[in-house]
C-alpha cells in the first residue's frame, strides 16, 4: 500500500513515483492548489494537489483532519524559498496523481500540534494524544531503549526467562494487587512486585544470567515516576561480586543512553556509601548537579536556649543541619515562607534561616529571629562549618533525623535548582552499603530496607539478630540526576543465613514455611553466590526524553489515582462475574 514512509522522503528521491500512506495533518487551498501535510509515524511530507489532475483535485477537496489517506505521485523539490529545515522530508514535496480516501475521520478533541493540552484531556482521548509528534518521538525512544538493552544483554550471555504473572503473595514491601481464583474457593493469586524469588530460584537451577523486560505491580500511592504497573528490567547473575554486578550494569546503563538517544554517561560512576550520601545531602538518591551540602550541627545545638535545636540535638536518633545558600540574602521574607511551606508538606514542623549581612560582626551581622538564642560558640561554629560569606542565607533543619533528612535533603535540590545553582549535564552515581533494616516505629519491630533476601556484608552476619541496626547489606542503587534508576544487591545463598534475616523480621516458622518454604528448600539444593539488579526502565526512558512524568513514555499509563481514563478502569462488574468468584459485596455499587 505504500512505497515509502513520509519522513524518509528526502532529494535522492527527486523525479520519482511514491506512494505514501498516513493521516492529513493539515489541509491548505492556496486560491485553487490544494496542499496536504501527511502524516505518519516517521514525520510529515507535503503534498500538492492541482486541477491539473482532476480526479485527485476533487478527492482532495473532500479532505480534512485527520482523513486517512493513500497517495501516489512524483517527487520533485520544493520552489525556492519554500525549503523547511525543520523537517526531515523538508526539501521536497510530491505533486499528487492520485487521492484516495482510506477512510474518514471525526473532528479531533484537540490540535495535535497544540501543547496546551490538559492531562485528562491527553489520557480520555489517549489514541489520538498517541498521534502527536512528541508521544510518536517518546514510544520510539522506548523502543530504542529496550532494544539496546536486549541486544547488551544478549552479547553478554544472559538469557531471556518468562516468569509467571499469577503468583504468590508474599510480604515484599508494597501492596500486592490480588487476583481471586475461580476455581478456589476464597483462594488469590498475588500480581508480582518483581520476579524476585523467582530469579533467585533460576541461579539455583543454574542458569546463571538471566534477564527479562517485565511488567511488574505495586498497589500504592502514586507520584509522577511511579505507576501501578510498570516496566523493569530485571537482571540477576550467579558467580560475580558485587562490584562486578555494578560494573556490568554500570556499562549496560551507559550502552543503553549512547544507542537509544545519544548521550553519552560518565565512565565510571562514581560510588559513595549510603551514610555518607545521608550525611552531606540528606537522600540516598542525590542529585550532583546541586552542589550545596548539609552542614552538620547537632553537638554544638545541645546547650543552646532555642529548644526547637536543643531538643532534637539531645533526642535520640534527633538531627540539626544547615544549608548554605550562596546570595540567598536577597531571598524575600515571602520567598522563604514558601520554602517554609514546601518542608511542611513533607512532615517539618517548619524552616529557621538566618541571613549573613556582614559575617566579620558576628551576632551583629546575621539577620534572624533566632539569632537571640544561639551562644556564640554556636555561631561560630555555623558560620565556620557552613563556610557562609556575605550575602549567603542559611536554611536549618532540627527534628527527628529522618524527617530533617527528607527535608532539607529535598530542600537543597529545589533552592538549588531555583537558584540556578545546579550543573547542567548527567551526574550518575553508584550509592552502596545500605543499611540491612530499619525500625518501623508503628509496628516497633525491624523491617527489611531492601527486601528480605539481601545479603549481609561480610563479617556483619553476627548483627542480624544481635543488634540490627549495626548490619550493612550488599546492596546498591544507581542514581541518576537525582532519581533513582536501578537497585539491587547480593542475595543470600545460604540458607542458614536466610533464617537468621526471617528470624530478625519476626517472621515465625510457620510463616516462613507457608510465604516461603518454595526458597527455603530450593537454598538446601547448592544454591551459587547471586545478585542482581532491577532498573525502573519508565524512568530510565523518562529521563531519555527529558519527560517530567513517566507516563508520558508509557503508551497507556493510569493516572495519579490508579485509573485509565481512556477505558475507565477500574470499573464494577456484573453480579455473575462475582457469584463465579466466590465474592460478595458489602456495599454493591449503585
Amino acid at each position: 500500500m505504500r512505497t515509502h514512509y513520509c519522513g524518509e522522503l528526502s532529494a535522492k528521491l527527486v523525479g520519482q513515483s511514491v506512494t505514501l500512506a498516513g493521516w492529513a495533518h493539515r489541509r491548505r487551498d492556496h486560491g485553487g492548489v490544494i496542499f496536504i501535510d501527511l502524516r505518519d509515524r516517521e514525520g510529515l511530507a507535503q503534498v500538492v494537489c492541482d486541477p491539473d489532475r482532476e480526479n485527485a483535485f476533487k478527492t482532495a477537496e473532500r479532505v480534512r483532519g485527520e482523513f486517512v489517506l493513500k497517495i501516489t505521485g512524483r517527487v520533485r523539490r520544493r520552489p525556492d524559498g519554500t525549503v523547511n529545515p525543520d523537517l526531515r522530508s523538508g526539501e521536497v514535496e510530491v505533486l499528487a496523481h492520485e487521492v484516495e480516501i482510506l477512510n474518514t475521520s471525526l473532528t479531533p478533541p484537540f490540535q495535535l500540534d497544540d501543547d496546551n493540552i490538559s492531562e485528562t484531556v491527553r489520557l480520555e482521548n489517549r489514541v489520538i494524544d498517541l498521534r502527536r509528534e512528541p508521544m510518536q518521538r517518546n514510544l520510539r525512544l522506548r523502543h530504542r531503549a529496550a532494544t539496546a538493552a536486549r541486544r547488551f544483554l544478549d552479547e553478554h550471555g544472559f538469557i531471556d526467562i518468562e516468569t509467571p504473572f499469577l503468583y504468590k503473595s508474599t510480604p515484599e514491601g508494597a501492596r500486592e494487587f490480588l487476583v481471586p481464583s475461580r476455581i478456589h474457593d476464597g483462594q488469590f493469586y498475588a500480581l508480582p512486585q518483581s520476579p524476585q524469588l523467582f530469579k533467585q530460584m533460576l541461579m539455583i537451577a543454574g542458569f546463571d544470567r538471566y534477564y527479562q523486560i517485565v511488567k511488574c505491580f505495586r498497589d500504592e500511592d502514586l507520584r509522577a515516576d511511579r505507576q501501578p504497573e510498570f516496566t523493569q528490567i530485571d537482571v540477576e547473575t550467579s558467580f560475580l561480586d558485587e562490584h562486578e554486578i555494578r560494573a556490568l550494569m554500570e556499562s549496560l546503563v551507559r550502552h543503553m543512553f549512547r544507542e537509544a538517544s545519544g548521550i553519552e554517561l560518565p565512565d565510571p560512576f562514581p560510588v559513595m556509601t549510603y551514610d555518607d550520601a545521608v550525611r552531606d545531602y540528606g537522600l540516598d538518591k542525590p542529585d550532583l548537579r546541586v552542589p550545596l551540602r548539609l552542614t552538620e550541627l547537632t553537638d554544638v545545638m545541645k546547650d543552646v536556649d532555642f529548644k526547637v535545636f536543643s531538643g532534637p540535638a539531645n533526642a535520640t536518633g534527633g538531627r540539626v543541619v544547615g544549608l548554605r545558600i550562596p546570595g540567598g540574602g536577597s531571598l524575600t521574607r515571602g520567598e522563604i515562607d514558601v520554602y517554609t511551606e514546601y518542608v511542611k508538606t513533607l512532615g517539618s514542623r517548619g524552616l529557621a534561616w538566618i541571613k549573613v549581612n556582614a559575617r566579620a560582626k558576628g551576632a551583629e551581622g546575621l539577620q534572624s529571629p533566632i539569632v537571640k538564642n544561639l551562644h556564640a560558640r554556636a555561631i561560630t561554629a555555623i558560620l565556620e562549618r557552613s563556610g557562609a560569606a556575605d550575602g549567603d542565607l542559611i536554611f536549618f533543619g532540627a527534628e527527628k533525623g529522618d524527617i530533617v533528612n527528607e527535608t532539607i535533603g529535598s530542600l537543597r535540590q529545589k533552592v538549588g535548582h531555583e537558584r540556578g545553582l545546579a550543573e547542567q549535564g548527567w551526574r550518575p552515581l553508584w550509592v552502596v552499603d545500605f543499611p540491612m533494616f530499619e525500625y518501623d516505629d508503628a509496628s516497633q519491630q525491624w523491617k527489611a530496607r531492601h527486601h528480605p533476601f539481601t545479603s549481609p556484608k561480610d563479617g556483619h552476619e553476627h548483627f542480624i539478630e544481635s543488634a540490627p541496626g549495626q548490619a550493612y547489606a550488599k546492596a546498591y542503587d544507581v542514581v541518576l540526576n537525582g532519581w533513582e534508576i536501578g537497585g539491587g544487591s547480593v542475595r543470600i545463598h545460604r540458607e542458614e543465613v536466610q533464617q537468621q534475616v526471617l528470624r530478625a523480621l519476626k517472621i515465625s516458622a510457620e510463616d516462613q514455611r507457608a510465604k516461603f518454604g518454595f526458597l527455603l528448600d530450593a537454598l538446601q539444593y547448592g544454591a551459587p553466590p547471586h545478585g542482581g539488579i532491577a532498573f525502573g526502565f519508565d524512568r530510565l526512558v523518562a529521563m531519555m526524553a527529558g519527560a517530567e512524568a513517566i507516563r508520558d513514555v508509557i503508551a497507556f499509563p493510569k493516572t495519579q489515582r490508579g485509573q485509565d481514563l481512556l477505558t475507565g478502569a477500574p470499573s464494577a462488574v456484573g453480579e455473575g462475574q462475582l457469584r463465579d468468584l466466590h465474592i460478595r459485596l458489602r456495599n454493591p455499587p449503585q
